[in-house]
């Protein structure tokens, strides 16, 4: 049973100015694992991989109901299976509290972006 959806679209351009502008803000908005995934690429493809996965922590935020604050950005987490890089959604913290109490159990995820929009669009089910 879906339990919510969240969709969410961020302005890559925007999205770099913010990062160009504020040298720690990727370290307050993404893991370790997050940012290493975006550091594998350089220019453009970086802020596109990065800006991807902020779309998905909104959008996980919006298919539970919350909405930004709810937790901080490092209690929801873009993975990747290491064989296919298929992302998924891993929660921790205050997230999964929140998932839980909304009987959450299963994550899907699907990103893009281009060299304009980066998008996500996510499914909770019980």
């Amino acid at each position: 049973m879906i339990v919510g959806i969240g969709v969410d679209a961020v302005e890559v351009d925007r999205f770099a100015a913010s990062l160009t502008r504020t040298p720690s803000l990727a370290a307050r908005l993404f893991t370790p694992g997050e940012r290493g995934y975006g550091d594998e690429a350089q220019g453009a493809l970086r802020v596109q991989r990065l800006a991807a996965r902020f779309a998905a922590k909104e959008a996980v935020l919006k298919a539970m109901g919350v909405g930004l604050g709810a937790c901080g950005f490092h209690d929801i987490e873009v993975v990747r299976d290491n064989e296919t890089s298929v992302p998924s959604i891993a929660l921790h913290g205050a997230a999964l509290e929140l998932a839980a109490e909304r009987g959450v159990i299963t994550w899907h995820v699907s990103l893009t972006h281009t060299d304009a929009t980066a998008s996500a669009f996510v499914v909770a089910e019980r």
